[in-house]
């Protein structure tokens, strides 16, 4: 049976839960920083699925309940509050059956992280710089309806406007299991401001989402890197042209997927704070360094589970963006929406959440549940 199959699933989780329960109290664990916070992420994950564990077994208890009272009993209203416990069980029982296959699909370790969104210009010239702006204006507004902290680390402007390239640094709840999905080659039609004729032109910009990286995730030798100090440029007043608040890292780092060293060159000026900058500076170098050296993992899990909606290969064109019909295509559903100037102002949840139940129906068909 069903039932049975997945309560044997299920079988060791609550043991598992109270286990790490005590060991997240443990003075030892708390003392090792990289263990307690696995152990932590563990704990929250295992809570829902031991939630659900649990309301599980009382569904099935209560199925067995009802099941040997309309099999013994005689009395009609003994048989009637049978008959409706039964039915009421059973009508849970696939919803919650479904919540809890989703839970025992092992989550990637990265969902739970902070981000770095990475947005790029790419062909079409200005056109392309002033889609990368819109681009970055619209996950600025969809950020903040989530409640999210965004700030812009870097930014490149083009010579029209927009930006050739801009970094953001987003921190809240499950930010990169939300953005990963945005990572691809986003494609617009549309008259460009420039365009005298009339003529509609397609260009394009890349977005790379990736897990921001926490000081224990990478080891950075920080006697090795090599700081400069500059002012900043642009509009702030006095003290941004005067007080060198603007930094520079150089960093030597050897890549131990490749074996090559190389230079990583990060300038920060987000803020007229030198050591923010520092802060902020360091915090790039590690999410970069954790990027490359977990590329492998990433594609090694990408193989393996076959995905076509959220695989990280930003080289894939995943959107488009029509403007002259307002049209909203997500290619790797063939999810089409004509709400393009909603869409444009953050209002981006819908497609993400086809998104998220086309990968969910693909994990599951994978693990055979």
């Amino acid at each position: 049976m069903a039932e049975i199959s997945l309560l044997d699933r299920l079988e060791g989780i609550e043991a598992r839960f109270d286990e790490v329960a005590t060991l997240i109290t443990d003075p030892a664990v708390i003392a090792d920083m990289k263990r307690y916070v696995r152990l932590s992420k563990e704990y929250k994950d295992l809570e829902r699925l031991t939630s659900l564990t649990r309301q599980y077994r009382t569904l099935c208890a209560n199925v067995e309940e009802a099941k040997a009272l309309l099999a013994s009993e005689n009395d009609p209203e003994m048989r009637e509050m049978a008959r409706e416990q039964l039915d009421a069980a059973e009508a849970e029982m696939p919803d919650l059956e479904e919540r809890i296959k989703l839970e025992l699909i092992p989550a990637d370790p990265e969902d739970g992280k902070n981000a770095i969104l990475e947005i790029r210009g790419g062909t079409g010239g200005d056109e392309a710089a002033l889609f990368a702006g819109d681009l970055c204006k619209m996950y600025m507004k969809y950020c903040e309806s989530r409640g999210w902290n965004v700030a812009v680390t870097s930014a490149s402007e083009g010579a029209a406007g927009g930006f050739k390239e801009v970094v953001l640094s987003v921190t809240g709840e499950g930010v990169y299991g939300i953005l990963k999905y945005e990572s691809g080659v986003h494609r617009v039609q549309r008259v460009p401001a420039t365009e005298t004729q009339g003529r509609v032109h397609t260009s394009a910009a890349t977005v790379a989402v990736l897990p921001e990286a926490e000081p224990f995730d990478v080891e950075i030798n920080e006697g090795e890197i090599k700081w400069d100090t500059f002012r900043s440029g642009g509009a702030g007043g006095q003290n941004v042209n005067k007080v060198e608040s603007g930094v520079r890292l150089r960093y030597m780092w050897r890549n131990p997927n490749t074996g090559v060293s190389e230079e990583i060159l990060i300038e920060c000026t987000e803020t007229r704070d030198q050591p923010k900058n520092k802060e902020r500076a360091l915090s790039r170098l590690r999410t970069f360094i954790y990027d490359k050296e977990h590329q492998k993992y990433i594609d090694d899990i990408a193989s393996r589970r076959k995905t076509l909606v959220s695989t990280g290969d930003r080289s894939a064109k995943i959107r488009t963006y029509n403007y002259p019909q307002g049209r909203i295509t997500d290619h790797r559903i063939n999810y089409t929406i004509y709400n393009l100037q909603a869409f444009v102002d953050g209002d981006i949840q819908d497609v993400i959440d086809h998104l998220i139940i086309a990968e969910n129906a693909e994990k599951l068909k994978a693990a055979e549940l």
